[in-house]
């Protein structure tokens, strides 16, 4: 049941936002009474914390899946933002900004802890990327990679880009490629072309 909480109570979340949603209009979701999402969480804000960190580890564990089985890291990352896309496909922007402006601590513990986990994965496939010819040697993979990781959360802010003027798809897509070539070598940029290519026919 704790299970199935937190994944009815992540969808609410992201959809309709943080604020907006009520423990009455949980259990009214799942069919089930308040008191019964009591004996799980003791109240609203443990319950936001706890599905906010299930919700990054999910997204830790498929992406280094998908690290795994890339060919290589710029097919790599647009799988990853094609996963990332399609799970973030009902979010709303004023879900994060909620979160932010409501329950700070939250935010801000996730936003080490989104840091902590995908620094070192962002920084593997850039020196993947090297090896491979596809990024430029002379890159400051330190630096590179945590400007990825800040121009990621960017562009969820709907402050900066405003929803009705940008679409997420369109952001991730984007910055994506706007990042790759950045540090893309010839061959690299190569690779890009194509598979953009093959993505946008």
């Amino acid at each position: 049941m704790r299970e199935d909480i937190i994944k009815k109570s992540a969808d609410l979340f992201l959809s309709l936002g943080f604020k907006n949603i009520t423990m009455d209009d949980i259990a009214s979701a799942m069919g089930i009474s308040k008191k019964t999402i009591y004996t799980h969480f003791s109240n609203k804000t443990e319950l936001i914390e706890t599905v906010t960190f299930s919700v990054l580890d999910y997204f830790h564990e498929n992406i280094e899946k998908i690290n795994q089985k890339a060919v290589n890291p710029i097919e790599e990352l647009y799988d990853i933002k094609m996963f990332v896309m399609h799970y973030l496909r009902k979010e709303r922007g004023s879900a994060q900004f909620q979160l932010k402006k409501y329950y700070p601590k939250i935010f801000e513990q996730l936003e080490l802890k989104k840091f902590e986990k995908m620094h070192s994965s962002v920084e593997k496939s850039l020196i993947k990327g090297i090896k491979l010819n596809l990024f430029r040697s002379n890159i400051d993979v330190g630096f590179i990679s945590r400007v990825y990781l800040t121009g990621m959360s960017g562009i969820r802010d709907t402050n900066v880009f405003p929803e009705n003027k940008f679409n997420k798809s369109y952001l991730m897509e984007s910055y994506l490629e706007y990042h790759l070539r950045a540090i893309a070598t010839e061959k690299g940029l190569k690779v890009l072309n194509k598979y953009t290519h093959n993505k946008k026919s």
